[in-house]
């Protein structure tokens, strides 16, 4: 397990000259799409902290998108891991199977809202949960539409675009895409042009409207929804939208699927985010956060659902890889002894009053908004709501020259969004804090 000094430190500027280096080598080996946020090489990381080759140390504010929310390195992620490494590192789970898949499944039947018999199946990445969660709520109903919402965000394969919201640079020049995909309002309560008091009301009623008149609800397989968009801008839909769209599934034999991939383990507060209004999805697609930073996905529902598949139909070389469940056991025994949802909702009491304070002394900041450990505020000209892309990006600039590794997202590429690992120091937490005022004084 690494242990990394858990300050803050800057040797050189950043990114400083081995970073560059290898930059250079990236530039000229790796493919221009595969782009970087902030190009400092890292050597190690654990904590709140990341380290770069040049031995800068930063305070790190984004979990590699939500994923190392044990921490890099957790113990008993290394542990079972490392384990798991020295017996086999791959049968292929269709071929020979093995227990720990199994067990990262009993695992997930038992974290997952609602009491119902659960089954899962396990994956690589979130599009991947997600593409399969489509085919089974196809197989299920055997109907062919899927509905989607407008700032979702579910990944990068064929069918996945389709899902996606934003065009660049997630679809640009990549078409054409899968057919039956249909886009529907989402409730962002902070863009609503009748105001954020009647978004859930107003765009359940649309987002029904639409689905009931130019699809019709008899064909539709499945609403897919992101119960906190998570690229799209970490906007929370209003609350009773998510509930009115699941009653509406219910009422219409559709299967409800809510992408946890960015909300799940631990992230919002609660193990999953749409524990929130008590929404009890069909499906349940995961990754990111569950295993600890090694690949893995899945999707978990209602057993008669996830059964419909014919046997062979769901699977994949890699799917649920030894290792990778070794790991996911161990992230989600240390989200049990740390509490990590516990974590996650003292790092948002830390966070949002803090954000709100800088809100009322930069006019830049439009709204702040976000659950336990998710928050994001989003950048406007001020006294407007046009979106400040610019602004966003020198923020986080100046927030990357000073040490702290932010990310930025939203569908007009104006938002901040905050990601800490939910084991980060209060120090830390602060110190970022403090790096984040001084960013917006500074541009």
């Amino acid at each position: 397990m690494t242990t990394v000094p858990q300050e803050r430190r800057l040797v050189t500027e950043v990114p400083g000259p081995k970073s560059r280096e290898l930059a250079a080598r990236k530039s000229a080996a790796v493919a221009d799409g595969v782009g970087v946020t902030l190009p400092v090489f890292v050597s190690r990381a654990g904590g709140g902290i990341v380290e770069d080759v040049d031995g800068n140390r930063l305070i790190d504010f984004g979990s590699g998108i939500a994923v190392t929310s044990v921490g890099n390195s957790a113990e008993a992620v290394v542990r079972r891991a490392s384990a798991q490494l020295a017996d086999f590192t791959h049968t292929c789970f269709m071929i020979t199977p093995y227990e720990g898949y199994v067990e990262v499944c009993e695992e997930l039947a038992a974290l997952t809202p609602g009491d119902h018999a659960k089954k899962s199946a396990l994956f690589n990445s979130g599009a991947e949960a997600v593409e399969n969660a489509v085919k089974i709520a196809r197989a299920y109903t055997r109907r062919p539409a899927v509905v989607v919402f407008d700032h979702g965000y579910h990944g990068r394969t064929n069918l996945t675009m389709a899902l996606t919201a934003k065009n660049m640079p997630y679809k640009e020049g990549f078409g054409p895409f899968a057919p039956e995909v249909y886009r529907v309002p989402l409730a962002y309560g902070y863009r609503w042009l009748t105001g954020p008091e009647h978004a859930a009301e107003e765009a359940a009623a649309q987002a029904i409207d639409m689905i009931t008149k130019q699809i019709g609800a008899e064909h539709v397989a499945a609403i897919v929804i992101e119960p906190i968009a998570g690229e799209g801008g970490f906007i929370e839909p209003a609350k009773g939208f998510l509930p009115r769209m699941a009653q509406f599934a219910r009422d219409n034999g559709i299967v409800f699927v809510a992408d946890e991939i960015q909300t799940g383990f631990c992230r919002t507060g609660q193990w999953f985010a749409c524990e929130d209004e008590g929404v009890v999805p069909d499906l349940i697609t995961t990754a990111k956060g569950i295993a600890g930073g090694l690949p893995l996905a899945a999707v978990t529902g209602r057993a008669e659902i996830m059964d419909a598949a014919h046997s062979g139909g769901l699977g994949g070389t890699y799917g649920g890889n030894p290792v990778a469940c070794a790991a996911a056991l161990g992230a989600i025994e240390t989200m049990r002894e740390l509490d990590l949802p516990a974590r996650a909702r003292r790092i948002g009491e830390v966070m949002t009053p803090r954000l709100r304070a800088l809100q009322e002394k930069f006019p830049a900041i439009g709204e702040v908004r976000g659950r336990g450990a998710m928050i994001a505020v989003e950048l406007v000209r001020p006294g407007t709501k046009e979106p400040d892309p610019a602004l966003t990006t020198a923020v986080a600039k100046a927030c990357h020259a000073a040490g702290l590794v932010v990310l930025t997202c939203g569908t007009y590429g104006n938002v901040l969004r905050f990601l800490p690992p939910l084991v980060i120091g209060e120090d830390l937490l602060r110190e970022g804090l403090d790096i984040i005022e001084a960013a917006f004084a500074g541009v």
